[in-house]
């Protein structure tokens, strides 16, 4: 079995008082994630790093009391990772694999998690099903794709909160219109884990004003 990453020391600095909730999920991801082909063959040695503090990294960006939608959360990142860190907010894991949801639903029950409802489906099914005052994604699809199928389950004045690559200024020159036509507005990019993670990683930012 391929040997799993040690928790580095910043899960702890991340999690606080939720630390052994996290330390129980990273530790079922990594025996049974990539045998359910949560997580890829070289993904168990960079667990924490690249998938666990990855998507913890921005908890402190969630508001406090919010209602959060997760696109396309599969084995639990970010979303299941931030309801595991911040137990004040509410979300909404939103999958289209049953055999991710299932795996979703277990954990939430295993963990002991109320702050956490599982929505299988496609983003787009739930558009006036409900909305929410943050929507998250990591490694979803770019920009002009994800914008679209995530701005109308947003409240007005909602926000948008995307883990995203190196790459993520040509998404942002590549959606311009996209970003025009949903009219979002303080378009930003912070970068998050400088000094905490090996690895850094890049948030984009955006708020959606209908009325502007």
């Amino acid at each position: 079995m391929t040997e799993i990453e040690q928790e580095p020391a910043a899960a702890v600095e991340l999690a606080g008082d939720r630390i052994e909730v996290l330390r129980a999920f990273a530790a079922d991801l990594g025996e049974r994630g990539e045998p359910l082909g949560l997580i890829g063959p070289l993904e168990p040695p960079r667990l924490w790093t690249r998938h666990v503090l990855n998507s913890a990294l921005l908890a402190p960006l969630i508001a406090e009391g919010a209602r959060v939608a997760d696109i396309g959360t599969g084995g639990g990142m970010p979303g299941l990772v931030l309801a595991i860190v911040r137990p004040d907010a509410q979300f909404k894991l939103i999958e289209p694999m049953e055999r991710r949801c299932a795996w979703l639903a277990e954990q939430v029950e295993r963990l002991g998690l109320d702050n956490v409802e599982i929505k299988r489906g496609r983003a787009e099914e739930y558009h006036d099903a409900f909305e929410v005052d943050q929507v998250t994604a990591r490694a979803v699809t770019a920009l002009r794709k994800l914008v679209p199928i995530t701005a109308p389950l947003l409240r007005d004045g909602g926000e948008m909160l995307f883990l995203k690559g190196t790459s993520v200024q040509d998404e942002i020159d590549a959606a311009a219109k996209v970003l025009r036509k949903h009219r979002l507005s303080e378009i930003a990019v912070e970068e998050l884990g400088v000094g905490q993670l090996e690895e850094s990683t890049r948030v984009f930012r955006a708020k959606i004003d209908r009325h502007g």
